[in-house]
């Protein structure tokens, strides 16, 4: 498409809406086309916990024991949790579900996901479920404001997911917005799909001196929100708020932020990593002034190195200090009283600081002393005393009694590798002149991730932290629903080919490659490299491929596509190259009384946040069908 024709499709949406879909909380905001500069949050939830300002929703589900959509966020967990035990065991409540994606290996459109109650569920229908829960939540806002109903065709949808997420779980997460009606297979560019660092990026150029805190100029401050004045002598971001029936709007000049004035143009990078509920990936940006287009330096990494990580390590604390056989019991048996102290854990775990003194409390669920009583037969303080777990004690009004050492210790492992990743990405040589690092996504709100980045690189270069930073990503995907071509170049996180015949060369190919047929000598598996991993590709650019059928009454062409982590790859057979998808082309309706050598051309991008492709048929200039799938192969 030129870019003309993509303008025009520009102006039939009337509305970009932007589904931040966490790991562990999920919102949405919107900006109508006409007034791009405004960007609204969804409008506040119900529910919500003490601790944690609720300008996003839990990333929970409940389905009925009918296996039907219940409810989702707060509301899901609320009636799961006031349900009595022996009617809750048949409801089937799903949370931190997103991270299914990243760890399955052979991500399929039949992978499950396991209830709080063991059951299982297909993947698929659960994130089809919760999108079309928000398509419907912002549909109803924007009707509501708008006094007249929305329509779905009215709307722009951009979903964000991990860079570093493989083409199989981005493919996932289109056919499931696809069964939610978010798009349909005829109509795929209603439906964007944002990598969360880039949406980051692009709200980072943006902001204003007012809108970020400079660690490198004070003290960490533990989840700040407009609301709260800190008196730490910084005045609070001016964020223009206009409350428009509970929605909150955000004010994005069209400009580029004044810090960029600090960059010398082509030569300073910076660093965005987003940190969130379950993993953490960061992308090395470089800004195009005056338009503040950006060009990805380095390919996409990270890892699951979410806050989840500290939610585990406090499950591994109960095993030791109460046995992990009675943990994985009390799991089963009492799931909606673990899910409560898995509660009262995040709101302490969000009270954790460098500096802190006093301990921390957590308030033990009755079911949990009561169970452990009849499992054991002895009482949980008789279970801290002879456990050698000695900076956890209990105290008298039934809570667990965590010093500040034995919080922090629980952060560690996570945060060591989160700056160990850091340090590895600073040590690449595309990565120098780093200027920034912009830490965003939830975890970013924690002030002891936010020490120990700064401690680790605040002497290479300045660690910033968005106002709001919960929110960013979320506003940074709406500015890219509204402009997709502002990332011009990223990089290949993998070497993408087929295999292919060559002409036999001896000397060249090994002998056990030999295949001969009709006479003709030919070398079997060759990798035929479309692009290599780490190299930059702009977007829109395509790398051509022409192909014959075998015989000209061959109605399908089916193309195996190949990956590897490596460079140089000669043949489909190495060690480390995967077979990862299909190309196909489908040659029906085309005209078959051409000349019997057809020949199709066949066109890639990878400069686009997912890998599209298209085909020709030479001989008649007629667009073929062509489906490239990461999934079903």
């Amino acid at each position: 498409k030129d870019s003309d024709a993509d303008d025009a499709v520009e102006q039939l949406f009337l509305v970009v809406v932007a589904i931040d879909f966490g790991t562990t909380s999920s919102g949405y905001a919107y900006s109508f086309t006409k007034e791009p500069e405004c960007i609204h949050v969804m409008r506040r939830w119900e529910g919500g916990d003490p601790g944690v300002s609720n300008q996003k929703t839990p990333t929970t589900i409940l389905l009925t024991p009918e296996r039907k959509f219940h409810s989702f966020g707060y509301a899901a967990r609320d009636f799961y949790h006031d349900l009595d035990p022996t009617e809750s065991k048949h409801w089937l409540y799903f949370e931190k579900f997103k991270m299914k994606l990243h760890t399955t290996g052979n991500l399929t459109m039949e992978t499950d996901l396991t209830a709080a109650n063991g059951k299982k569920v297909k993947a698929l229908e659960i994130f089809a479920y919760a999108l079309q829960f928000f398509k419907e939540q912002a549909l109803k806002e924007l009707s509501d404001q708008g006094g007249s109903d929305f329509e779905n065709t009215e709307v722009r949808w951009v979903i964000t997911v991990p860079a570093i997420w493989k083409q199989p779980a981005k493919q996932f997460m289109r056919q499931a917005a696809y069964k939610a009606g978010m798009a349909s297979p005829e109509n795929p560019e209603q439906l964007i799909i944002a990598l969360e660092p880039e949406a980051a990026s692009i709200y980072c150029r943006k902001l204003r001196l007012h809108q970020m805190i400079d660690l490198s100029s004070r003290a960490p401050v533990n989840g700040y929100s407009p609301s709260d004045t800190i008196g730490t002598g910084f005045t609070q971001a001016k964020e223009h708020v206009r409350r428009n029936r509970q929605s909150r709007t955000f004010l994005v000049e069209n400009v580029i932020g004044e810090i960029w004035s600090e960059l010398e143009e082509g030569s300073d990078r910076y660093i965005v990593v987003d940190s969130g509920g379950g993993t953490v990936d960061m992308t090395v940006h470089q800004i195009r002034l005056p338009e503040g287009h950006l060009k990805e330096l380095y390919k996409a990494t990270g890892g699951p190195y979410g806050s989840l990580g500290v939610d585990y390590e406090f499950e591994k604390l109960l095993c030791k200090i109460f046995g992990e056989d009675f943990i994985e019991q009390f799991k089963i048996k009492r799931p909606a009283a673990w899910v409560d102290l898995m509660i009262a854990f995040e709101s302490r775990k969000r009270a954790a600081a460098p500096d802190r003194t006093n301990p921390l409390n957590i308030t033990l669920p009755f079911s949990f002393i009561d169970y452990y009583k009849k499992f054991r037969g002895h009482s949980v303080e008789h279970a801290l005393r002879k456990s050698n777990v000695d900076f956890v004690k209990w105290s008298s009004q039934g809570m667990l009694r965590m010093s500040p050492d034995a919080m922090n210790a629980l952060f560690k492992p996570t945060i060591d590798q989160i700056v160990q990743h850091l340090s590895d990405v600073f040590d690449k040589p595309e990565v120098t002149n780093v200027k920034f690092l912009f830490l965003v996504g939830g975890f970013a709100e924690s002030p002891l991730l936010q020490q120990a980045v700064q401690s680790a690189f605040g002497s290479r270069c300045r660690v910033i932290i968005p106002q709001d930073v919960g929110l960013t990503i979320l506003k940074g995907a709406v500015l890219f629903g509204l402009d997709p071509a502002v990332i011009k170049v990223r990089r290949s996180p993998l070497t993408y080919g087929v295999g292919v015949l060559n002409r036999f060369v001896e000397g060249k190919h090994p002998p056990e490659k030999l295949l001969i047929k009709d006479g003709t000598r030919w070398c079997t598996d060759v990798f035929d490299k479309f692009i290599s991993a780490d190299q930059s590709v702009a977007l829109g650019e395509t790398v051509t491929r022409s192909y014959t059928p075998a015989k000209p009454s061959q109605l399908v062409i089916v193309i195996n596509i190949y990956s590897s982590e490596q460079d140089n790859v000669s043949f489909i057979t190495e060690s480390g190259v995967k077979k990862c998808g299909t190309l196909r082309l489908d040659l029906t309706g085309t005209d078959a009384s051409v000349p019997n050598r057809r020949e199709i051309k066949t066109l890639m991008q990878f400069g686009d946040t997912e890998i599209k492709a298209m085909a020709i048929d030479v001989a008649t200039s007629k667009s073929v069908k062509v489906g490239i799938d990461f999934l079903n192969y």
